[in-house]
């Protein structure tokens, strides 16, 4: 009797094409246009503000010369730079509390309510317009001479008010106006988070008795949490830079009550000559911007979802 075994077989390993190697190639050609723009617009720019924050740079033709860390130093002992984190943390305040919340309401109506792509496109019209221009109009629609507001405000007998020349309304006028701006693209990216939430969520909600208000504190916040991240991380950010509003309506005024931190390294590099110092307050703002980033990515457990 003849017994046949079998054959054993053997694999053979992928023969080395280059393949891999030419599609790294490819995809290089592809990006290095962004890593050109991202090396000389942003990269260098940051790694020159760090190193000017050193020196006693001008802004001449000079080289400025190395002084270490007594811009830093200098910065302890300006009241002007005091008042400018005050001034900018109470712009941050009133404008995210107002344009999260009322991004929000605008997002659920969109949903419940407006289904129109036209209606829902329009709220996105100011986001487009550019933030001079849309400073401009506000401007003038808030003269206190002849602005429309205030020819309104006369005939109900409030009487006109200087929203950009009191040191009271400056702050809440400036983020007023950019709220306006800003409100309906912070809405559109909420309503792109409410649109992941299944609708058989609600309906179990509904049938275990809750309500409107019960769904929206237990369903709807708790599974927008990575959008509502997403959006106050960019908005915070955003709004630390203030800068076109204020340039353009009040200029720091009255009194420094609207010199703003951005406003202020500005005025410090290009009005007044110190390049050195404005690049200090610059690397103060941004890691300020790093730590208030981390601490709401943190807090608001920006990685994870309820929605399982």
């Amino acid at each position: 009797m003849t017994t046949t075994g079998a054959t054993p077989t053997t694999v053979a390993a992928p023969a080395k094409n280059g393949r891999g190697i030419g599609d790294l190639k490819i995809a290089l050609v592809f990006i290095l246009p962004c890593l050109i723009g991202f090396g000389l617009f942003f990269l260098w720019p940051t790694v020159r503000g760090f190193y000017l924050s050193f020196t006693n740079y001008d802004g001449g033709n000079r080289p400025g010369k190395w002084i270490g860390l007594a811009n830093y130093q200098q910065m302890l002992n300006d009241p002007v730079l005091a008042k400018s984190l005050l001034v900018t943390l109470e712009y941050v305040v009133i404008n995210i509390v107002v344009q999260t919340v009322l991004a929000l309401m605008i997002a659920l109506l969109m949903q419940r309510v407006v289904t129109s792509t036209l209606s829902r496109g329009t709220l996105l019209t100011p986001y487009f317009i550019a933030p001079v221009i849309a400073a401009l109009v506000w401007f003038w629609m808030l003269d206190p001479n002849l602005g429309i507001v205030n020819v309104f405000l006369e005939k109900i007998g409030i009487g006109s008010i200087s929203f950009f020349g009191s040191s009271q309304w400056v702050i809440p006028t400036i983020a007023m106006v950019n709220v306006w701006k800003y409100m309906g693209y912070t809405a559109l990216l909420i309503f792109a988070g409410l649109q992941t939430i299944p609708s058989s969520v609600y309906e179990a909600a509904s049938l275990d008795g809750a309500g409107e208000v019960k769904q929206f504190f237990t369903i709807t916040l708790p599974l927008l949490r990575p959008v509502i991240v997403l959006v106050l991380i960019t908005s915070v950010t955003g709004s630390f830079q203030v800068f076109d509003t204020v340039a353009v309506t009040s200029k720091g005024g009255p009194a420094n009550a609207s010199n703003v931190i951005q406003y202020y390294i500005v005025d410090q590099a290009f009005n007044r000559s110190h390049f050195g110092y404005g690049s200090a307050i610059s690397v103060l703002l941004f890691v300020i911007l790093v730590v208030v980033a981390l601490i709401q990515f943190k807090a608001l457990r920006g990685r994870e979802s309820d929605l399982a």
